[in-house]
């Protein structure tokens, strides 16, 4: 592993309550307007709203820029990284550690794996109810 190591959905939130660390959510604007986005106003820190990708899988040229300008001055301050399923949010994690800062991937991600049904409703940040903002959808 390339970066300070994976947290459950419960264990990110717990840090993120005792104001101990950051959010950031790698998801695209499409997700986070349809999907919904994780509700820290019960946390100390404001997320990060930093895409991964673009629509279409295309990678976001800006990703290092934009997490440098808007991540902490601290770089000792714990990132946790968040995307859809927890893959990109890895990814993420990896080049934020390279970066010098301290990072973690959030397991499960938002919206979690999908079920026997295909939808997304197993596990996962808003299905093990965590705070929420949902999308208009």
């Amino acid at each position: 592993m390339s970066y300070a190591g994976d947290l459950t959905p419960e264990e990110a939130w717990a840090k993120l309550a005792s104001g101990e660390a950051v959010l950031v959510d790698v998801r695209t604007e499409e997700e986070w307007a349809h999907v919904g986005i994780p509700d820290t106003k019960g946390t100390e820190n404001d997320p990060l709203f930093i895409p991964w990708v673009f629509e279409g899988g295309i990678p976001n040229p800006d990703f290092v820029m934009e997490l440098e300008l808007q991540g902490p001055d601290d770089r000792t301050t714990p990132l946790l990284f968040l995307c859809r399923s927890g893959h990109r949010s890895a990814a993420a994690a990896t080049v934020a550690t390279n970066l010098g800062f301290t990072a973690y991937s959030v397991l499960e991600g938002f919206e979690g794996v999908p079920g026997p049904d295909g939808e997304r409703t197993v596990n996962g940040w808003k299905n093990r109810g965590l705070p929420t903002n949902l999308g208009q959808d």
